[in-house]
């Protein structure tokens, strides 16, 4: 499956967004303004003004739905989640060439709020996804004690693991203690 670079940029970015979602016993990663300054610098979101609660509280709310997406029963459902938010973003697709990146299309408007950047840009990546039949690319991590959001493209669709050194090295080593275990026993 090829990908271009801003559509797999667009979805490093829902991914990171919907990891950063507070699990049982932890804190929300993005639980304040300086937080969310520094999800848009680490993923070099362009187009960004000042930042503020209205702009954390509308990620957030992207962030629930794309994590919705990733928990979709159908594809279905997944076009209906991101349907919604794309069609709330407003967007406005345009060609640009900017920070040494070739022709790509923007889809948020001129002057969108972060969120409905996001929202726009992220979820027209997931709509390509959906769209090229490979919404099951779209994972959770297979680890009991992980449900981090994943996007698989390896060419067989074999990924379990949001990372295979630590979630998956740590199950299989688990196995093979059990297996040991009980070949003494």
């Amino acid at each position: 499956m090829q990908i271009p670079h801003d559509t797999r940029k667009a979805l490093d970015v829902v991914v990171d967004l919907v990891n950063t979602s507070p699990e049982p016993g932890e804190p929300d990663a993005l639980s304040d303004v300086a937080a969310l300054r520094a999800f848009v610098r680490q993923h070099d979101i362009s187009d960004v003004g000042d930042l503020g609660a209205r702009d954390l509280a509308g990620v957030r709310t992207v962030r629930g739905r794309f994590a919705q997406v990733f928990g979709a029963e159908s594809a279905r459902i997944a076009a209906g989640v991101i349907n919604d938010l794309v069609a709330a973003a407003g967007t406005t697709p345009r060609l640009t060439d900017h920070d040494g990146y070739d022709w790509h299309v923007h889809y948020f408007a001129p002057g969108a709020s972060v969120g409905d950047h996001i929202a726009a840009d992220c979820g027209m990546a997931l709509a390509f996804i959906v769209v090229s039949g490979e919404r099951e690319r779209l994972r959770r991590c297979e680890a009991p004690d992980c449900r981090r959001a994943f996007v698989d493209l390896s060419r067989n669709r074999s990924r379990r693991y949001c990372d295979s050194r630590t979630c998956g090295n740590r199950l299989h080593v688990a196995a093979y203690r059990a297996r040991r275990k009980e070949a003494a026993e």
